[in-house]
């Protein structure tokens, strides 16, 4: 299913859907969503630009190795855990800090980062399955 069509809308696409993960992540907590949810979609984002345009596209707009990306958020998503283990509360209690940036007030939290890091465990792993499974298609 390589289209004319498809390989025109699909950089389209690909940039909707990662930006709907984005907003998608960042409203986790308080609606539903969340880095699970979020990571899903930004990974089928990849493989719908990976079908457009193949397997070397994706790793060159990925920037990273997958299992690379998951593993950076599997380590935030432990440290953001961990932080709570520092400051004697129990573990994965969430923690606030209100730094100011420019004069305004931005509300930061364990929970927000924990979530990132879901995100990128799911982005990295789903893709890599999912460049592997092209790939080994491709042969």
């Amino acid at each position: 299913m390589n289209t004319l069509i498809f390989r025109t809308v699909a950089p389209v696409l690909t940039a909707l859907m990662i930006l709907f993960s984005v907003f998608i992540l960042l409203r986790g907590h308080n609606q539903p969503g969340g880095g699970f949810i979020g990571g899903l979609i930004a990974a089928s984002a990849f493989a719908i630009y990976g079908i457009a345009y193949g397997v070397a596209a994706v790793r060159r707009a990925l920037w990273f190795h997958p299992m690379s990306i998951a593993g950076a958020g599997l380590l935030l998503a432990v440290v953001s855990g961990l932080l709570s283990a520092f400051t004697g509360t129990p573990f994965m209690t969430g923690l606030w800090v209100y730094p100011h940036v420019f004069g305004v007030e931005v509300p930061l939290s364990t929970v927000m980062s924990f979530d990132i890091g879901v995100y990128l465990v799911v982005v990295g792993a789903i893709s890599s399955i999912a460049l592997a499974l092209e790939e080994r298609e491709g042969d």
